[in-house]
């Protein structure tokens, strides 16, 4: 099963976001950089930060290290919202939903289909909740829609796709990386909701840092709108 790749957008995401319940004071924006002043001026709560990355033998190789490491040190929060990605292209979905799912005592969904998915899915493990997604026509034709509304001309369900989306969120004084690729999340390290933009980026840094001529990054943060 694939999906047509959501542009990484943060209009059309805010867009796709707003049709699946989430309230209209919630959206994404640009990330021009991870130096202090760019940072300070997102507007503010920042709640989770998406990250586009390229897939590419030196990142593959350090989504394995991070999962090893994370294997050998059991720091993973079973109280986090974690989904598998079973649909190929769906890892802009996963990650929004990662987003909005490890942020409910802060964003009041609105009747609608991520609710029910996420009340529907809330007791389930991570491997049955990327099953369930396969089947939930409404987010789906959602998927489908907003994906045809980037600013370029989106590609075929079936064209392979080198880029990755994935969330990074705050919890129990911990940051955590949200992946749909990974089987489980990865604890990268103590955190607060004060720190927590500083702490993304440092860990954004690592990922960039594994191939530091690639420069086909993009980040998205999750905030308040203004």
């Amino acid at each position: 099963m694939s999906w047509i790749p959501l542009e990484s957008d943060p209009k059309v995401m805010t867009k796709y976001l707003h049709k699946l319940g989430v309230p209209t004071q919630w959206g994404l924006v640009d990330m021009y950089g991870l130096d202090p002043d760019l940072l300070a001026m997102l507007p503010k709560p920042v709640l989770a930060i998406i990250l586009l990355y390229p897939v590419n033998p030196k990142l593959e190789n350090y989504k394995v290290e991070l999962e090893s490491k994370e294997k050998e040190s059991g720091a993973s929060s079973d109280k986090l919202y974690h989904m598998i990605q079973y649909v190929s292209n769906a890892c802009g979905t996963v990650a929004l939903i990662h987003s909005i799912a490890n942020n409910l005592n802060q964003i009041q969904l609105e009747d609608g289909e991520l609710k029910k998915f996420l009340e529907d899915t809330k007791d389930l493990s991570s491997s049955e909740r990327g099953e369930k997604l396969t089947k939930v026509e409404g987010i789906t034709n959602a998927h489908e829609i907003f994906a045809q509304e980037g600013q370029t001309e989106a590609p075929a369900e079936d064209e392979k796709v080198l880029y990755h989306f994935i969330a990074f969120v705050e919890r129990d004084g911990s940051i955590y990386d949200l992946d749909g690729r990974k089987p489980f999340p990865i604890n990268h390290g103590p955190s607060s909701p004060v720190t927590f933009l500083d702490d993304a980026a440092r860990v954004c840094r690592e990922y960039m840092k594994r191939d530091p001529d690639e420069v086909h990054f993009h980040l998205m943060a999750l905030t308040a709108n203004e």
